[in-house]
């Protein structure tokens, strides 16, 4: 199916629609944030902290005096460059390792299978919240004594880093089970046979017939996880071993201000709305794009 049929396919389906266009308004705020959000979110005016709902503030002050309709449009620059990223980065370790599992099997079919066993073995929430509280101190503390990396701790960026690096750690195993069993199935294919006669060699077969074929349940699949990265970060932040004030996060926000909920609801409402309207997108559009790509699943 082409790029056009898949549009096609979305326009029709009310829900993946939707989604496909919070989740592109979503990347579009976090790429323009300098220029949409009306002040920088580290700005404070301790003249005007804890300010309702104005013109000039649209959801009120926190109780520093920062903008909350600005930190919100910050904390979208957050989300969008923690996906992109944890996905660019654990994305291809689970198709390499599903690819290497599922083309080879044997040995290393079983040691793969068996690394993933061990992460699904653990609550996933929990293990990524064990591993971001061991990790970040050691990370913090290797880059503080490292000279040219002290100024991306003063600067918060190691607390980017030590997100990153435990969502991609826990990320790869679901994409290397699910490339893994798209392998199994294909290379049992009889065009598989054929191009094997033809003398085709294995990477030739690999990256040629079978990988192109596993694209779709691919796109899918990063589609869904990527509200499940946005959710793991915005816990990791409001339990306060993800990203860190001044830095913008939408956990982190509801965690500066939770006790002001009853006073100022939308200190807390607002980023947990978006959090939550933010999910719900990827995963309509997760929904939309299974649809499309495959046909099998369409309702009459």
């Amino acid at each position: 199916m082409n790029f056009k049929e898949v549009m096609k396919e979305l326009v029709r389906n009310r829900p993946a629609l939707f989604g496909l266009v919070i989740v592109t308004a979503l990347f579009l705020t976090g790429i323009f944030a300098p220029w949409l959000a009306p002040s920088h979110y580290r700005e404070q005016n301790l003249d005007g902290v804890n300010l309702s709902i104005s013109w000039e503030h649209p959801l009120g002050t926190d109780r520093l005096g920062r903008d909350i309709f600005s930190r919100i449009i910050w904390g979208a620059r957050t989300a969008s460059f923690v996906v992109v990223i944890t996905l660019a980065l654990g994305t291809p370790m689970g198709i390499i390792f599903g690819a290497v599992a599922g083309s080879f099997g044997g040995v290393i079919d079983t040691v793969i299978m068996r690394i993933a066993d061990i992460l699904f073995a653990f609550p996933g929430m929990l293990l990524i919240f064990f591993l971001a509280a061991t990790l970040g101190p050691r990370i913090d503390a290797l880059a503080r004594s490292t000279e040219f990396l002290d100024p991306l701790v003063k600067g918060g960026y190691i607390d980017y880093v030590v997100v990153i690096a435990t969502l991609a750690l826990i990320g790869w195993a679901g994409m290397a089970r699910l490339v893994r069993s798209q392998f199994l199935s294909i290379k049992e294919r009889d065009y598989i046979d054929a191009a094997r006669g033809l003398g085709a060699s294995n990477l030739r077969v690999i990256f040629q017939h079978i990988l192109p074929n596993t694209l779709s349940p691919i796109i899918v699949a990063l589609s869904m996880g990527a509200g499940g990265v946005i959710l793991s970060e915005a816990f990791l932040s409001f339990l306060g071993i993800g990203i860190r004030p001044p830095n913008p996060s939408w956990g982190a926000m509801i965690f500066a201000n939770y006790q002001f909920w009853r006073t100022q609801p939308m200190l807390v409402w607002v980023p947990g709305l978006v959090i939550g309207i933010i999910i719900l997108a990827f995963n309509f559009l997760g929904d939309g794009l299974n649809r499309a790509f495959n046909p099998f699943s369409k309702r009459r």
